[in-house]
């Protein structure tokens, strides 16, 4: 009986160590995303700033071609 309890004990505190070592794992693991969140929000801004530039070269490109389009009726006449 003795010796079936020593095994017992023995593998319990295996067991224990696991745990604890798994802790230790998950609690350094946590510390990493946080990082990496702080990076994502420094990229949107600079999407902002790009959309509004698209915008005013269209702008531009559209009277052009209206002046185009008068020359033609005119020379037509």
């Amino acid at each position: 009986m003795k010796k079936r309890q020593k095994r017992k004990k023995k593998i319990k505190s295996r067991e224990e160590k696991k745990r604890e070592k798994k802790k230790k794992k998950k609690k350094k693991k946590k510390k990493k995303k946080k990082k990496k969140k702080k990076k994502k929000k420094k990229k949107k801004k600079k999407k902002k700033k790009k959309k509004k530039k698209k915008k005013k070269k269209k702008k531009k490109k559209k009277k052009k071609k209206k002046k185009k389009m008068d020359r033609r009726t005119k020379e037509e006449d």
